[in-house]
């Protein structure tokens, strides 16, 4: 067998969905409805929005609903991604020691918890209510390596490189990004998210949830997913949804091997390190 043939092609699942707050029991039964339609189609990983079981908030209102909401939801995404087979990427808030919250998001896969990403770079309105994470985790899975990032975390460049000269080929980026339209938010999405696959060969995948949140946030439902050439691969722009697309590594050897298209190795880390 050629090793062009030998290379593997996977199936990922990005799901934009409703996250309303004070609902995460019924969240997590819509969540595992778009598991197994995801199962269906042979997808081997589904992503979750930023916090897609709780909901987003940054009001005093949001620590006291995280404490009172008496869910299991790290067992719970692990029995889903058990049940039916897969890798899931889910979001939530999570009391932190000492009080504040994590924005957190779980892996989980049919062996049980792989591991979470707490988010680093706190949104300025999230400073007051959140406590950021201090490690930055790969994850391996479904035969792939890969990062996350949350939302805000997309505008640091650093993270993302760093990330892929550790040895990731993707990068999940799920969002709870409120306001615009679904094309606005489309738009911002991409004065970024491109480069960031560009810049470091890998592939970028980010989701959003739609709808209202219950407590005076709209959502606009997007979903992209950026081959490590910077081009869009797929897309979904609009209510709830599920985008899905094809992980090559086929693509990333192409862009890799190309002396003018893969920069990492051609790094001069000397020339950075006195910066701040």
């Amino acid at each position: 067998m050629s090793e062009d043939r030998a290379m593997k092609t996977r199936r990922i699942a990005a799901v934009v969905l409703a996250a309303p707050r004070r609902q995460a029991a019924q969240t997590l039964e819509r969540m595992e409805a778009w598991v197994a339609a995801a199962r269906g189609k042979d997808v081997e990983l589904v992503c979750f929005p930023e916090m897609n079981v709780t909901g987003y908030g940054v009001d005093p209102d949001f620590a006291a609903e995280i404490d009172a909401g008496g869910v299991a939801i790290p067992e719970r995404i692990a029995a889903m991604a058990a049940r039916y087979g897969r890798v899931v990427l889910a979001g939530f808030a999570e009391g932190a020691p000492g009080g504040g919250l994590y924005a957190t998001h779980l892996v989980a896969g049919p062996q049980g918890v792989i591991g979470s990403y707490r988010k680093l770079h706190l949104a300025p309105p999230e400073e007051a209510l959140f406590r950021a994470g201090n490690t930055v985790p790969l994850f391996s899975a479904a035969g792939m390596r890969f990062g996350i990032q949350l939302c805000y975390d997309a505008h640091f460049p650093e993270l993302s490189t760093r990330m892929a000269l550790e040895g990731a080929d993707l990068l999940f980026i799920p969002h709870a990004s409120p306001h615009g339209s679904p094309e606005e938010k489309r738009a911002s999405w991409l004065r970024h998210l491109p480069a960031r696959a560009f810049d470091n060969g890998v592939y970028v995948v980010a989701c959003n949830p739609v709808g209202e949140n219950g407590a005076g946030l709209h959502f606009p439902g997007v979903a992209l997913a950026i081959g490590p050439e910077g081009r869009i691969l797929a897309e979904h722009c609009g209510g709830e949804g599920m985008m899905i697309f094809e992980f090559e590594e086929r693509r990333l050897a192409q862009v890799r091997s190309h002396p003018l298209r893969y920069f990492l190795p051609r790094r001069r880390p000397e020339l950075y390190a006195s910066a701040p």
